[in-house]
């Protein structure tokens, strides 16, 4: 009676909590995970990028003096024997550089938004997964908890016949023996249950891991087959235009390289005093690329691009492949729940009635009793791992077309 007690304490804080559903904690998790904060940063990060790539050079302002000398015999005369120079001077790009670092940098800030939307895509899944996993943990565990129940009830029946002495004390060791062994099935469900918890608030980026109560419903009625379509998915799965993205960023960037191959000039411009007269002072400054062409650069810009095409090729081989397995478990889960567990519980549960009518009336003999049960909580579970996993290959397979979120 006290493990049935420590059980029924472990399961009290639940009748607290307010009841979370699927979408609060999906919501909750892209509100405040730290890793779409991280992500966030480098979005505005990127942006600020963007914002810097097109401003152009500030001039320099340049103040020159020569001749002078504060040695020999004859004081320096400043005013007819010095040079006095005040000029501004101006980088010019050429070859469209500077709206070439633009588009370089508006395709790195579309990266950056790709990159935190795959994030989210990624916490969102795996908030579902978690949620469905701890929903049928906590299910699996209240079933046990409820067999416990019953069986303390068989127990103390027994206990009451042996007392009598209607019945033989072997038979009360046997069901003693089954309801120890469900009791340890039972706190094994509920260890199961708090890693499946604290596994669904991890995924939620949460450093807190509260009881909790669950809104939705485990075992749903019938629902329409999805339809699934590669082509689709590769339209829609923020991971294959965050690929397509890096190919046109890298196409960005060789153009870019190519136009720092084509130099700039800087114009100069100003006021000049030369033994004492005032004059203009005007001039171009050239780079002559003689040896520095930006050649491994390019070079580099180009391997880039080879890379992310075949990274493109990739991803989208890996949309294909993750499409169809998932489409491929989406569809067998769905027919075990349709074709198949419905049945067994079915069929456990009119053998465990059966059981029990015959034992009451004294037809069946103790052994067959605790083996329809037996069966009766193991095809339970059962349901309830199958519910589990067709939940999960729902989630999966809205994922893998880019249907979520």
């Amino acid at each position: 009676m006290k493990r049935l007690l420590a059980i029924l304490a472990c399961a009290l804080p639940l009748a607290a909590q307010e009841p979370l559903t699927l979408d609060a904690a999906v919501r909750a998790a892209l509100e405040t995970h730290p890793l779409l904060a991280e992500g966030r940063q480098r979005v505005e990060s990127a942006r600020g990028q963007l914002r810097q790539a097109p401003l152009t050079f500030n001039p320099k302002l340049i103040l020159q003096a020569e001749n002078y000398r504060n040695w020999g015999a004859r004081p320096i005369q400043t005013s007819r024997e010095t040079d006095d120079f005040a000029y501004l001077q101006q980088t010019f790009e050429t070859a469209g550089k500077r709206g070439k670092r633009a588009e370089l940098a508006s395709r790195g800030l579309r990266a950056a938004e790709l990159e935190l939307e795959v994030l989210r895509r990624n916490v969102a899944r795996d908030v579902s997964l978690a949620y469905w996993a701890a929903l049928g943990a906590q299910k699996m565990r209240e079933l046990l908890l409820e067999s416990v129940q019953n069986f303390q009830k068989i127990v103390e029946y027994h206990e009451i016949r042996v007392r009598e002495g209607a019945m033989a004390e072997n038979d009360l060791l046997r069901v003693r023996l089954e309801l120890g062994r469900i009791e340890l099935a039972a706190n094994n469900a509920a260890l199961e249950a708090a890693r499946a918890r604290i596994e669904l608030f991890r995924a939620m980026g949460r450093a807190e891991f509260p009881e909790v109560r669950f809104a939705e419903t485990l075992q749903a009625g019938a629902d329409e087959p999805v339809l699934w379509d590669e082509r689709e998915a590769l339209e829609r799965r923020p991971e294959a235009l965050l690929a397509r993205q890096r190919v046109e960023q890298a196409r960005a960037n060789l153009v870019l390289q190519q136009a720092n191959a084509r130099p700039n000039f800087d114009a100069l411009f100003g006021y000049k005093r030369s033994m004492g007269e005032n004059t203009l002072i005007a001039g171009l400054q050239y780079d002559l690329p003689v040896l520095n062409r930006n050649q491994g650069n390019i070079q580099s810009a180009a391997a880039e691009i080879k890379a992310a095409e075949a990274n493109l090729a990739a991803t989208e081989a890996i949309i294909r492949a993750e499409v169809q397995a998932a489409a491929a478990e989406y569809q067998t889960r769905r027919r075990q729940i349709r074709e198949l567990v419905g049945r067994l519980v079915e069929g456990a549960g009119e053998t465990s009635k059966v059981a029990q009518a015959a034992y009451r009336l004294g037809g069946a003999d103790l052994l067959r009793l605790l083996d329809a049960e037996r069966l009766r909580i193991e095809v339970e579970l059962v349901n309830y791992r199958a519910w589990m996993e067709y939940r999960q290959s729902q989630e999966v397979l809205a994922y893998a077309l880019g249907v979520k979120p």
